[in-house]
């Protein structure tokens, strides 16, 4: 008798189980056809907002053949928007990659106080508009702005030239590699840095053989991203630029004059540039963002061994050498 209701019960609470895990999986997988529906909308909406608007800025650089696409860059003007669009970027993307790790390294790693407002100064790019950015920055550095005068006196100019270029696009572009870096860093925890220095690595052994090889591709990421934003920031370079053209006009607001001169088909090859620049920048964030997912998973060393053999390699080297 015991032995027929131990069984009953046990093949009651398979079933149970059977049932319950039954009830669950039917109450989260929909029917097929609402799938269907859901991924319809899904790629029509891409199409429409994604793939439409490619396809029309190619068509019309491409309109006239491929001689006149390739001609459109034979233009000065234009053949300077590329040319300055490269250099805002390499003057821009440095500064904030320094800064994004020193910001991240600080929040991260440690405690001090204003921890909170930093993290919250950080963010601020986010939330207000590149064009006020932009014309805060006319405000403080104009003619008739806060340094307006002494500048003038001391015949700086920052404003419609290159340095008020500069300012407005790392402005808009610092929380970029912080942002990326900061929820990482945190995750990681501090236990292998604190290893590190225990076993007599200095700070910059630590940072360089502790701390970055972690996030490299974290480092990597952001560098992309911030990259993308530099080279096609509009609304912050336009005010502080003056569109002066070949002088202060990069590809983005070389392709709105293009464009309000009637000259749609230097206006779509320039602006196919842009969206092949940022075609590119998507392939190399899918694989950034592949190698990120595995850098997060578990090693099979522990953290705390990994950052001692890698402490002791760096303080080993210089006598090993």
């Amino acid at each position: 008798m015991r032995e027929a209701k131990s069984q009953n019960s046990a093949g009651t609470g398979k079933g149970g189980l059977k049932g319950g895990l039954k009830a669950k999986l039917g109450a989260t997988n929909e029917p097929r056809w609402f799938q269907w529906i859901l991924i319809a909308v899904a790629v029509a909406y891409l199409f429409l907002l994604l793939f439409v608007p490619l396809i029309t800025v190619f068509a019309g650089a491409l309109e006239q053949g491929l001689a006149a696409y390739f001609h459109s860059f034979a233009d000065p003007d234009t053949l300077f928007s590329i040319k300055f669009t490269l250099i805002i970027a390499a003057v821009s993307v440095p500064l904030n990659l320094t800064f994004g790790l020193a910001a991240a390294w600080a929040i991260a790693k440690f405690e001090f106080p204003g921890k909170q407002i930093l993290t919250t100064l950080i963010d601020l790019p986010f939330a207000v508009s590149p064009v006020v950015s932009g014309l805060v920055f006319v405000l403080m550095f104009g003619k008739q702005g806060w340094f307006g005068p002494w500048l003038a006196d001391h015949d700086i100019k920052i404003i419609f030239a290159a340095p008020g270029i500069i300012l407005a696009t790392i402005f808009i572009t610092f929380p970029m590699v912080a942002r990326e870096l900061i929820p990482l860093m945190e995750e990681q925890g501090k236990e292998e840095e604190e290893a590190a220095r225990t076993l007599g690595a200095s700070g910059w052994q630590t940072f360089w053989h502790v701390t970055l090889p972690n996030i490299k591709w974290g480092v990597l990421y952001g560098v992309i991203l911030t990259n993308a934003r530099a080279m096609g920031e509009f609304g912050a370079v336009s005010v502080v630029s003056g569109h002066i053209r070949g002088l202060t006009t990069t590809l983005p607001l070389q392709v709105e004059i293009l464009y309000n001169e009637y000259n749609y088909v230097q206006a779509f090859s320039a602006a196919s540039l842009l969206c092949f620049l940022g075609l590119l920048t998507l392939v190399v964030k899918a694989v950034v963002q592949r190698q990120v997912r595995k850098s997060r998973q578990p090693e099979k060393q522990t953290p705390v061994a990994s950052a001692a053999s890698a402490a002791l390699a760096a303080s080993a080297g210089p006598a090993a050498r």
